[in-house]
């Protein structure tokens, strides 16, 4: 029989870390610096999903284990040591891990970062299929490398 009182407080810290990440989402959605981004409130909310499928101690923070987990789950597995640039990367250098203020920043900023560019090609990827479709085109020997 399962701990009914353990699934109580996993059910209850998982309200509570939504409920933190809506009120940062509404502070985007109410500055001014954003207020041109298209789809805004679409991107916070797709934003939220994806931070909180990785904060694994439901904490607000994504450590070096959820952002390893991150990578791997999305086909790019990375070093300790680039997971932990990343992090410096992300944060500025002042946390060991990435908060969701610090997460939404980069994703919506102007500068490019590692993990953003995995990310947004992660998400342009979904559903696209890989192979081409139909027929290869038909090539001689000459026009091969």
């Amino acid at each position: 029989m399962p701990d009914v009182q353990g699934v109580k407080t996993f059910g209850l810290l998982k309200e509570q870390q939504k409920s933190k990440l809506e009120e940062i989402n509404k502070e985007y959605l109410e500055d001014q610096k954003y207020r041109d981004e298209e789809d805004l409130a679409e991107k916070l909310k797709g934003l939220k999903n994806k931070y909180a499928e990785f904060d694994l101690n439901d904490q607000g923070e994504i450590d070096l284990i959820g952002l390893k987990w991150m990578m791997e789950k999305l086909g790019v597995p990375k070093t300790h040591l680039e997971l932990k640039k990343m992090i410096v990367e992300v944060t500025g250098g002042s946390s060991n891990t990435i908060n969701y203020r610090d997460f939404v920043k980069m994703m919506l900023g102007k500068r490019s970062a590692v993990l953003k560019l995995v990310l947004v090609f992660e998400d342009k990827t979904n559903g696209t299929p890989c192979k081409p479709d139909g027929p290869l085109p038909k090539r001689d020997i000459a026009s091969l490398p």
